[in-house]
């Protein structure tokens, strides 16, 4: 406790030295639980980014909190018959914060940016775009491969998100120029993200705050102190651990809903040297870790039993869940048998984690569960950017990682295990996942769709690239005095209509 106290004094501190208009009534302060990675939305892959892109990017499209695709910058769209061509209307009053018209030329800059920019991680999200024809100035038509059922929930997001062409220089993502509400002024990196109201903004009326401030802070303890001692006004991410306290207390208050993603270990099985030990080339060693721990222990420990177990992609409400794929039971003795089958008695690996207390809980937890089966399990903790940039590389054994989640399925499989997936950090590969993925896109009936889903996940569950641990609960804290907060499953913060009371 002593620790905590002072970690959460010198945090204080650290907010106190922001210049004065920081603490003024016009700025909002946001705490995230991690630093966003680098901001251009064709690059990046945070949550916590994705965070910040809602105030400073605008996009394409956008979604309810009931998961309807509604306009944003495309106002109107529509497919053509045979499927293979989608037509946008896009406003005409939209402006980029360097003062520039966005307009369809912009946008089909922007696209074509995010499907052959070398290091974008966009690629395989628009894969079946074959070109984009500008019919007008306010009216773009994308020319498809193949019939896509997920194009349009991939622009609800950074696929659709839209930069100024004149800026998408090499520093683009240390000082993005988007079309958002607002715009970039500073970053200082692993501390904050200040950006300020644009006024050319076609809905600018709804923004309230004049400055917005994203607070990195690790150490969930910390930034609940900061936000009890009024130096934050909201945060992400509260700990399960800290939801009764913060209910309780009149200050503030908590908003939550399960998320559309899922967390779990992504292993290393064909990525470069770090690839070549048991668990990242014997199948058998991971159903093994699989089936050594337990979910629903997991979840009490570390997380007070409110986040759901699971073992599949997809949120346990979602339609594309395969009943036939329960959350299995812990199996030590099976476990343990897997691994003699693959001639180990003891597996020695690495498991990367964030350098925040609650995954090192929960990789304290999984290596303890894990011990009893027979696999010794080494846990290496780092800031989450350096986490990534090393699982990019391919320079891990394990990664504790997530996501966020996307309402069409796709965006919770496709890119992760397929064999040109842009974020399948570990090389997994299989072609049959592969066609089975592909064909999934290409379907917009339901019950087909899944057939494809199902039928990959078969074999997912068998060969096990991931392993899916858990769906995260997104706890929200507020000051009581912060109004217009409307959660999404999504688990962004939106910033219109939030104002102070």
């Amino acid at each position: 406790m002593k620790r905590f106290a002072l970690l959460a004094s010198a945090a204080l501190i650290g907010l106190s030295a922001l210049p004065a208009l920081a603490q003024s009534p016009s700025t909002l302060r946001i705490g995230l639980q991690e630093d966003p990675d680098v901001l251009d939305p064709h690059k990046a892959r945070t949550f916590v980014g994705r965070i910040v892109f809602k105030g400073l990017c605008d996009k394409l499209l956008d979604i309810t909190p009931e998961l309807k695709i509604i306009p944003r910058l495309a106002t109107e769209w529509s497919f053509s018959a045979d499927g293979l061509t989608l037509t946008m209307k896009l406003r005409s009053d939209a402006k980029f914060h360097d003062g520039e018209a966005f307009d369809a030329a912009a946008a089909k800059a922007n696209l074509e940016r995010a499907m052959t920019l070398p290091d974008s991680l966009r690629k395989s999200e628009l894969a079946s775009i074959e070109s984009i024809n500008v019919v007008d100035p306010t009216t773009i038509a994308l020319k498809l491969k193949r019939p896509d059922a997920t194009l349009l929930a991939q622009l609800t997001d950074r696929a659709g998100m839209m930069l100024s062409p004149k800026s998408l220089g090499a520093d683009i993502g240390a000082k993005p120029v988007c079309s958002g509400p607002y715009q970039f002024v500073e970053r200082v990196q692993n501390d904050r993200i200040v950006l300020d109201r644009f006024k050319g903004h076609w809905e600018a009326a709804n923004y309230h705050f004049d400055r917005v401030i994203y607070r990195a802070i690790p150490d969930t303890t910390v930034r609940l102190a900061n936000l009890r001692a009024g130096e934050l006004d909201m945060l992400e991410r509260l700990a399960p651990t800290d939801v009764k306290s913060a209910q309780g207390d009149k200050t503030l208050k908590v908003a939550s809903m399960p998320n559309l993603g899922y967390q779990g270990i992504t292993i290393n099985t064909n990525h470069g040297d770090a690839a070549n030990q048991p668990m990242g080339k014997d199948k058998r060693v991971r159903q093994a870790l699989s089936l050594s721990i337990d979910r629903k222990v997991l979840s009490q420990v570390v997380f007070e039993g409110l986040y759901a177990p699971i073992i599949q992609p997809f949120p346990p409400t979602s339609t594309f869940v395969d009943a036939k794929l329960p959350v299995p039971e812990r199996d030590v003795a099976k476990a343990k048998a897997l691994l003699k089958e693959a001639g180990q008695s003891k597996v020695s690996v690495e498991l990367f984690v964030t350098n925040n207390p609650v995954d090192a809980q929960l990789g304290q937890v999984i290596q303890a569960m894990a011990q009893e089966a027979g696999i010794d399990i080494q846990i290496r903790s780092t800031e989450f950017a350096s986490q990534l940039r090393d699982q990019q590389q391919g320079k891990f054994q394990m990664s504790r990682i997530g996501w966020s989640g996307r309402i069409d399925p796709d965006g919770n499989i496709h890119q992760f295990v397929t064999t040109k997936g842009n974020q399948n950090d570990g090389r997994y590969s299989n072609a049959e996942v592969d066609k089975l993925l592909d064909e999934a896109r290409t379907i917009y009936d339901v019950v087909e769709r899944k057939k494809r889903y199902d039928a990959a996940q078969k074999i997912l569950q068998d060969e096990l690239p991931i392993v899916y641990l858990y769906n995260q609960t997104v706890f929200f804290a507020l000051r009581s005095n912060i109004e217009g907060f409307v959660i999404n499953p999504d688990g962004m913060i939106r910033l219109s209509g939030l104002k102070r009371s």
